[in-house]
Protein backbone atom coordinates (compact mmCIF):
# COMPACT_ATOMS: atom_id res chain seq x y z
CA UNK A 1 0.00 0.00 0.00
CA UNK A 2 1.44 3.24 -0.99
CA UNK A 3 1.79 6.27 1.55
CA UNK A 4 -1.18 8.07 -0.41
CA UNK A 5 -3.64 5.01 -0.16
CA UNK A 6 -2.76 4.62 3.57
CA UNK A 7 -3.48 8.77 4.11
CA UNK A 8 -6.68 7.98 2.32
CA UNK A 9 -7.48 5.55 5.41
CA UNK A 10 -10.59 6.51 7.60
CA UNK A 11 -9.66 7.81 10.99
CA UNK A 12 -5.96 8.29 9.30
CA UNK A 13 -3.70 10.37 11.85
CA UNK A 14 -1.08 12.62 10.72
CA UNK A 15 1.83 13.88 12.60
CA UNK A 16 4.52 16.68 11.69
CA UNK A 17 7.73 16.04 13.33
CA UNK A 18 9.25 18.97 11.77
CA UNK A 19 9.96 22.43 14.47
CA UNK A 20 6.94 24.92 15.79
CA UNK A 21 8.22 27.65 12.97
CA UNK A 22 8.87 24.79 9.90
CA UNK A 23 4.75 24.10 11.04
CA UNK A 24 3.91 27.35 11.07
CA UNK A 25 4.94 28.13 7.38
CA UNK A 26 3.22 25.41 5.92
CA UNK A 27 1.68 21.65 6.63
CA UNK A 28 -0.61 19.42 5.63
CA UNK A 29 -4.22 19.97 6.62
CA UNK A 30 -5.43 18.28 9.47
CA UNK A 31 -1.45 17.43 10.56
CA UNK A 32 -0.89 17.50 14.09
CA UNK A 33 2.58 19.21 15.30
CA UNK A 34 4.88 17.25 17.55
CA UNK A 35 8.52 18.18 17.07
CA UNK A 36 10.89 15.01 17.03
CA UNK A 37 12.30 16.35 20.38
CA UNK A 38 9.26 15.55 21.99
CA UNK A 39 8.38 12.11 20.84
CA UNK A 40 9.45 10.05 23.25
CA UNK A 41 7.81 11.66 25.83
CA UNK A 42 4.62 11.72 24.22
CA UNK A 43 4.68 8.00 22.90
CA UNK A 44 2.18 6.70 25.06
CA UNK A 45 -0.47 9.68 23.95
CA UNK A 46 0.71 9.00 20.01
CA UNK A 47 0.42 5.76 19.91
CA UNK A 48 -2.92 6.08 21.30
CA UNK A 49 -4.26 8.25 18.18
CA UNK A 50 -6.16 6.77 15.80
CA UNK A 51 -4.31 4.93 13.43
CA UNK A 52 -3.21 4.79 10.92
CA UNK A 53 -0.15 7.27 12.16
CA UNK A 54 1.67 8.84 9.33
CA UNK A 55 4.50 11.15 10.02
CA UNK A 56 6.71 13.61 8.06
CA UNK A 57 8.91 16.18 8.15
CA UNK A 58 11.34 18.13 5.70
CA UNK A 59 13.43 15.59 4.37
CA UNK A 60 12.05 12.21 5.49
CA UNK A 61 15.02 11.72 7.96
CA UNK A 62 13.48 12.85 11.33
CA UNK A 63 10.11 11.43 10.44
CA UNK A 64 11.95 8.27 10.00
CA UNK A 65 13.45 8.52 13.72
CA UNK A 66 10.01 9.08 15.49
CA UNK A 67 8.43 6.22 13.66
CA UNK A 68 11.56 3.63 14.36
CA UNK A 69 11.10 5.08 17.87
CA UNK A 70 7.73 4.41 18.20
CA UNK A 71 7.60 0.91 16.60
CA UNK A 72 10.47 0.23 18.99
CA UNK A 73 7.93 0.80 21.43
CA UNK A 74 5.27 -1.55 20.60
CA UNK A 75 3.58 1.29 18.56
CA UNK A 76 1.92 -0.26 15.27
CA UNK A 77 0.18 1.08 12.00
CA UNK A 78 3.07 3.52 12.40
CA UNK A 79 4.31 5.06 8.70
CA UNK A 80 7.05 7.55 7.23
CA UNK A 81 5.81 9.84 5.31
CA UNK A 82 8.80 10.95 4.21
CA UNK A 83 8.92 14.66 2.85
CA UNK A 84 6.15 17.20 3.08
CA UNK A 85 6.74 17.86 -0.47
CA UNK A 86 6.34 14.05 -1.36
CA UNK A 87 2.82 14.46 0.10
CA UNK A 88 1.55 17.31 -1.75
CA UNK A 89 2.52 15.86 -4.90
Amino acid sequence: MSIHQVLQQPGVTVIDVREPFEFASGHLEGAVNIPLGEVPARSQEICSMSKPIVAYCRSGMRSGQAVAFLKSQGCSDVYNGGSIMDLLN
